[in-house]
């Protein structure tokens, strides 16, 4: 139902805006592309706190489900995630399209440590993982840096477990679109800082409830 609401408002305020403007000649049409993640590209890397040792987990199955961000509480593992969203194809976005918007919403499975009394900071990176095969050098923001970044903003609280979030991310997809990436791959991880060990269980559920748990990546552009 979120789901449903956030398209509706996304869609009149950006025909609103097309309307803006506008000397009397007809508006540009706006369209909105709402793309699932590829289940089958989608997983985290886990690096051990101990021995440094990376655990790369892609694909959901029978037996995976979710992917993980943050740092475990109990065990100091570090856990990454990274999402992809296939750009081209049906209901994807043209190559020429202008961005006027984009939003990803993901479901918040879990939380620990439970229950969470603080915040979890979290940064998302757009990223590029071509061909979209993760390897542990993925989760170095120096061996794959960075093609732009964003924070959720305000950062994970108790109130967001088994809820949607729902984070701007524009900007990382006006950058994806010109630089010319056909997917929209993104990496989720605790911001950088002092914050106190979290974790957060992302739903990526290949189930008949797919098409309102699973990642979504909403695209309005013209």
């Amino acid at each position: 139902m979120k789901r449903l609401v956030l398209a509706a408002l996304m869609t009149f305020t950006f025909l609103i805006q097309a309307g803006c403007g506008n000397d009397g000649g007809s508006a540009q049409p706006l369209f909105v592309a709402h793309i699932l993640s590829d289940s089958a590209s989608d997983g985290d890397i886990a690096r051990d706190a101990v021995s440094g040792v990376f655990t790369v987990t892609q694909g959901m199955s029978s037996s995976v489900q979710s992917v993980f961000a943050g740092i475990d509480p109990t065990t100091g593992a570090e856990y990454r995630t990274f999402l992809d969203f296939p750009l081209t194809g049906a209901g994807g976005v043209p190559g020429s399209a202008v961005i006027a918007s984009a939003f990803l919403d993901i479901v918040i499975t879990s939380i620990l440590p439970q229950p969470l009394s603080g915040t979890i900071p979290i940064r998302i990176d757009l990223v590029s993982f071509q061909p979209p095969t993760l390897v542990g050098a993925d989760f170095d923001r120096t061996l794959q840096p960075a093609l732009a970044t964003t924070t959720i903003i305000p950062p994970i609280s108790q109130s967001d477990f088994g809820g949607h979030v729902t984070v701007d991310v524009t900007a990382l997809m006006v950058e994806a679109q010109r630089l010319g990436l056909l997917n929209f791959q993104v990496r989720i991880l605790r911001d950088l800082g002092t914050a106190a060990p979290g974790l957060i269980e992302i739903n990526d559920t290949t189930g008949a409830n797919r098409s309102t748990l699973a990642p979504l990546l909403q695209v309005s552009y013209f």
